[in-house]
């Protein structure tokens, strides 16, 4: 009988506490996902040692080496939220004889670089961030729309820039 009534007074307690959740702008958190327009990838060229950092607009190809990557796209959180940066990939390696073959095609993690990243017998490539979310302001680099920023001097150029400090080594 005790059983009975606690599910009963429970059940009715769980809509009211759930109107009080809304009344006071509490609802569940969840993980928003920021789409970005470029993604930025490290290279590792073996056979010189080299390392390159290349930033790839969407839906467009930049060639390492006999690589050719062409990022879809590339999300990633909020600052408040913990870092989570993918991007979907397609790499292309393009053979002596001049014809391309699809080697990677896939999800590549910037926080687990070594699950997804692609690994050639001369070049290994993986994603690093995304740069430029999509209908934010920081599309524009600065904390305006872009017709406020018209005519106005670039903020290098602004007379209070905080001077460069230099590191000693």
């Amino acid at each position: 009988m005790r059983k009975i009534v606690s599910d009963r007074l429970a059940g009715l307690m769980m809509p009211a506490a759930l109107g009080t959740a809304i009344a006071f702008g509490l609802t569940p958190a969840r993980a928003d996902r920021l789409e970005n327009g470029v993604a930025v990838f490290s290279a590792l060229d073996k056979v010189t040692a080299r390392t390159s950092k290349f930033e790839v607009p969407l839906n467009e190809t930049v060639q390492f080496g006999a690589l050719k990557v062409t990022p879809r796209v590339c999300y990633s959180r909020p600052p408040t939220d913990q870092p989570k940066t993918s991007s979907f990939v397609e790499v292309d390696e393009v053979q002596l004889d001049g014809e391309e073959k699809r080697i990677f095609t896939g999800w590549m993690f910037a926080e687990s670089p070594g699950l997804s990243g692609v690994e050639h017998p001369v070049f290994d490539v993986w994603l690093t961030n995304c740069e430029k979310p999509k209908g934010t302001m920081a599309q524009t680099g600065t904390d305006q729309p872009a017709d406020a920023t018209a005519g106005a001097p670039p903020p290098e150029e602004l007379p209070f820039a905080p001077a460069r400090r230099r590191v000693r080594r």
